[in-house]
């Protein structure tokens, strides 16, 4: 008989620090040393969760953003840099699988990128949002293919996908094509309303039963001061509440535990590696239940350049 493999995962509901980028990464770190004491094995944080999601961007004119997304490539990271190594040696630590939002700064670019760490301390993966959705597209750049992939982890096989990446087919296709076992979800919370975490909900129990996996959500959450500070006005303050389902979704559909839709904390669950062939018996929407030869998936999954080199070319003499 196969011994259970039982995964502890959690995922985090908690707020940044919208003044100290540095406080963010203590967060971070006070954060996993909570979960570490729960025996959890996997931890997933909310959406460019440091320094902080650009929230000014949603409720601010363009004319208006330049000195907060300047404030922003100031706060935004490099990676790897001085925040990743401490959240790697932290991972290694409690030998636990992170996966982190992050704005990330590329020289003269900002990007949405997700980075794993694996349980021993190792950057797995940083991928991109593949397209920066409405408002943010005034503040990050376009990510490419390279990174659409399902790396293995010591918590199992692991993708990984920020918000409304998820209402991209594609995309998650080419996930459930590499056999994703742990899908970690990553949107920023405390934004649009409840309309935004119904919606939630439903797509990510949805990539869930389709994929045959585990979905672990995080978003994030903002104090009401910290809301304030984002915009004076009532009107714009109230685009910036409500929008919060952290949550831990079976194979099946099903919800592990309460999820937390205010207030900061954890959801802990434990993920039973049998309920995935328990549901891809009925439904594997890459193996039995795909009909390739009539309909697959095309993907260039190099890295996108400015410039390119050619050598060895042979020029003809005139």
């Amino acid at each position: 008989m196969t011994q259970p493999r039982i995964i502890r995962a959690a995922a985090a509901q908690i707020a940044p620090d919208l003044q100290d980028p540095a406080q963010t990464i203590q967060r971070v770190c006070q954060t996993m040393e909570e979960a570490a004491a729960k025996g959890v094995q996997i931890i997933v944080f909310p959406e460019t969760f440091v320094p902080y999601y650009p929230y000014f961007s949603f409720v601010s004119p363009p004319v208006q953003q330049g000195k907060d997304h300047l404030r922003l490539y100031e706060y935004a990271v490099t990676v790897p840099g001085a925040e990743t190594e401490a959240i790697s040696a932290l991972a290694a630590q409690y030998n636990m699988v992170v996966v982190l939002g992050v704005n990330e700064r590329d020289h003269g670019s900002l990007y949405n990128a997700q980075i794993i760490f694996d349980g021993n301390g190792e950057i797995r993966l940083k991928r991109r949002k593949i397209t920066p959705t409405y408002h943010e597209r005034m503040v990050w750049g376009q990510g490419d293919a390279s990174g659409l992939k399902v790396v293995k982890t010591s918590a199992g096989r692991v993708g990984a996908l920020a918000c409304w990446e998820h209402y991209n087919p594609l995309a998650r296709y080419c996930l459930m094509a590499q056999h994703e076992e742990i899908h970690c979800a990553q949107f920023p919370g405390s934004l649009v309303g409840q309309v935004f975490a119904d919606q939630m909900e439903v797509t990510i129990r949805h990539h869930a039963l389709e994929s045959g996996c585990f979905v672990i959500n995080s978003t994030a959450w903002l104090s009401e001061e910290q809301v304030q500070s984002i915009s004076q006005d009532s009107t714009l303050q109230k685009g910036l509440r409500g929008g919060c389902f952290t949550a831990i979704v079976s194979p099946e559909g099903k919800l592990l535990g309460e999820p937390l839709t205010e207030g900061e904390g954890l959801v802990v669950a434990d993920l039973d590696m049998a309920l995935i062939t328990k549901r891809k018996r009925m439904m594997d929407s890459v193996g039995h239940y795909a009909r390739p030869e009539l309909l697959s998936l095309l993907v260039r999954d190099e890295a996108s350049s400015p410039m390119r080199r050619i050598s060895g070319v042979q020029h003809a003499e005139y």
